[in-house]
């Protein structure tokens, strides 16, 4: 295997280790990582705020791999205090050798969580910050763990990093401008997670990973709040028809998650524009390598969530 070209024979072996995948929605991108995963043998965790979809996706994933070691866990990452409970109920896995960060929402309408954040940076960023920081202790238990955060290629369309007080109202909303700063705030959380990680000496290794343009239910969802009926189902068949595979689109996560790559390293398609195609090591922008912006996101993340690691 090269960085250059990953495929699923480079997964190897995954028994005896556990990964926990938010998003694991049926035919999405965490739903098709945790396969792969689950077929080579890891304990997946399925974390997910609807109870029906998480019990969907178990049965079709026991349905492609009868033996799959799975167990769901109750989590709603627009909401810090079911972020709390979930970190609670995690203590019961024991040692997490892959946190992957999948779980997202894209453009809906302007609404705010019942901790009066902005719902996309909540879920997208503030949610996921702080459950890594809860499930630190046992990602360093494992002794070689990854903490794999799902960004976009609409974070070059941030033309700033989330830097203002998140509880405050900033003008008019923007939709995809607010999704674009949350998916800037992945790569501005993984890099400046992993300096952190290798200045304190811990064995954890954070990575991204974007999927590229691909066909999920997510467009139709943030648009419309559902993927099918009416209008819904005609946009969510027309992204599909442009786009790659969810199961093509979870390669980059899967490599980001177990290939030989050193921390911050940035996974996606290797295709033109990176829309589609094999993974391989992809860039990023320049303000999202920006060590100041890094910085002051973190310590605003630390105040916001009420949690300062590692």
């Amino acid at each position: 295997m090269t960085h250059d070209h990953w495929t699923l024979d480079d997964l190897p072996d995954q028994t005896g280790r556990t990964a926990l995948v938010t998003g694991c929605t049926q035919g999405g991108l965490g739903f098709h990582a945790g396969l792969e995963l689950a077929r080579r043998g890891a304990t997946v965790v399925l974390a997910g705020r609807n109870a029906e979809a998480l019990a969907t996706a178990e049965r079709a994933l026991v349905a492609e791999v009868p033996d799959a070691r799975l167990t769901s866990l109750d989590l709603d990452l627009a909401d810090l205090s079911s972020v709390r409970r979930a970190a609670i109920l995690a203590e019961d896995l024991g040692p997490v050798h892959i946190l992957l960060n999948n779980a997202g929402v894209m453009a809906p309408s302007h609404s705010r969580t019942p901790d009066g954040l902005e719902l996309q940076l909540a879920t997208n960023h503030f949610g996921p910050f702080l459950l890594t920081g809860l499930l630190l202790p046992q990602l360093v238990e494992a002794g070689d763990a990854r903490v794999v955060t799902v960004s976009s290629l609409m974070h070059k369309n941030a033309r700033r990093a989330p830097l203002d007080d998140p509880r405050s109202p900033h003008g008019r909303y923007h939709r995809w401008q607010a999704y674009s700063r949350t998916k800037l705030a992945n790569l501005l959380f993984t890099f400046e997670l992993d300096r952190r990680l290798h200045r304190a000496g811990v064995p954890v290794a954070a990575m991204a990973a974007h999927p590229g343009y691909s066909g999920t239910h997510l467009v139709a969802n943030g648009q419309l709040g559902r993927s099918s009926g009416g209008f819904a189902s005609i946009l969510d068949a027309a992204n599909r028809a442009i786009s790659q595979s969810a199961a093509a689109g979870a390669l980059p996560l899967l490599m980001a998650a177990t290939a030989d790559v050193p921390g911050s390293s940035y996974c996606g398609p290797g295709g033109p524009g990176e829309v589609r195609g094999p993974p391989r090591l992809v860039g990023c922008t320049r303000l999202a390598r920006d060590e100041h912006a890094q910085r002051e996101l973190w310590e605003l993340s630390e105040r916001t969530v009420g949690l300062t690691y590692p």
